[in-house]
């Protein structure tokens, strides 16, 4: 069970774990496989000092048959929890990205976009012999060809100043105070991701109150920014060590207040208001006037929600646009009524009623 602040970091194998969660029990997974790195030796820099890289034996796999077999098991076990319209999101670099890819889709999974990372601090090639590997790729992926995963394109938008977000995505890595260190001041982890990426992942697909599954939990990215956005998340780790330091981590995460994390909802999640709901709670009146804002053309309002004018009656949409001459009309923007002596579009009632509707 999660725990009452809505985050679990279950320590133990990833299999064994996500085989004993509840079926389709968990909105979105949001996965960071090791890498299968490849490394023949140790990487070094000009001086000769030794580059801190991923070494570990989490990160060594025997062939890439054993690598792909480990892939297959464990998308198979968090293709189980997922509901029905659940996502997920894996991410890699060049050395497994790819072979994720096709496991994701021989595993059933929709691939809805792939997002480019580019890191605006990457670490330089030392030897010289390749390009600088500046970027990671994450891959976006349904449950199924059939499922409607969450997406929420104007929380997005929002975020990135009203434009459309794109899918290349100029981040830094972990540095500074973020990056957790142990007692001798080096990395605690390897790979530790930032939480500027995690929290644009979380915000793209999924709401406040879901359920995140991370089946590779490591330094606890994942739970700390679902803890602190209104998210429920079950963390899974290995490794004592690394789990340990999720919760160290976890336990000085503030969660934001309610009002804090919701999302900006976009025409679509908006509760549909029929104008002639506004006849009905009295905000309009039958036989009221409205008029477009130039003043050229006014209709009364009937109580069966409809309109009239000389020659025009209809929803507010159609005598809008028989009036106008024109193929179509948003009468919600079209049509004003006066208040407080000041001429303001029928669509400010449709806002406050939708208002009251959440409230």
């Amino acid at each position: 069970m999660i725990a009452g602040d809505g985050i679990e970091v279950i320590e133990g194998d990833c299999l064994a774990a996500m085989r004993a969660l509840p079926e389709e029990s968990v909105d979105l997974v949001f996965a960071d496989p090791p890498y299968n790195l490849q490394l023949k030796g140790e990487l070094t820099r000009p001086n000769n000092s030794r580059v801190d890289g991923v070494d570990a034996e989490w990160d060594r796999f025997d062939s890439f048959a054993a690598y792909d077999a480990f892939t297959r098991d464990w998308l198979e076990a968090a293709r189980r929890c997922l509901k029905p319209d659940g996502a997920i999101w894996v991410i890699g670099t060049y050395h497994n990205i790819f072979r994720l890819g096709a496991s994701l889709q021989d595993a059933g999974f929709w691939i809805l976009n792939d997002i480019i990372w580019r890191k605006t601090n990457p670490m330089p090639n030392f030897r010289g012999k390749r390009f600088c590997n500046a970027h990671e790729t994450l891959i976006w992926a349904a449950r199924s060809e059939t499922a409607r995963p969450k997406f929420n394109y104007d929380a997005l938008k929002s975020l990135n100043e009203g434009l459309q977000m794109r899918s290349d995505w100029l981040l830094p890595v972990c540095t500074g105070p973020e990056r957790l260190r142990d007692d001798e001041g080096r990395k605690a982890h390897p790979t530790q991701k930032p939480e500027a990426l995690l929290h644009r992942v979380l915000v793209a697909s999924t709401e406040p109150g879901d359920t995140v599954l991370d089946p590779f939990l490591g330094s606890g990215t994942t739970a700390a920014v679902a803890k602190r956005l209104g998210r429920r998340c079950i963390g899974i780790e290995r490794d004592p060590a690394y789990a340990a330091l999720a919760r160290a981590r976890l336990a000085e995460v503030v969660r934001a207040e309610r009002a804090a994390v919701a999302q900006t909802e976009g025409k679509r999640q908006a509760p549909r208001i029929p104008f002639g709901q506004l006849v009905e709670r009295g905000m309009l009146s039958p036989g009221e006037v409205l008029e477009s804002q130039c003043g050229r053309h006014r209709v009364k309002v009937r109580a069966d929600g409809s309109v009239v004018a000389a020659e025009s009656r209809g929803s507010i949409h159609q005598v809008g646009a028989e009036l106008q001459g024109a193929p179509s009309c948003n009468g919600w923007l079209y049509w004003h009524v006066r208040i407080d002596g000041r001429l303001k579009p029928i669509d400010v009632l449709r806002q406050k009623l939708r208002a009251e509707m959440s409230s």
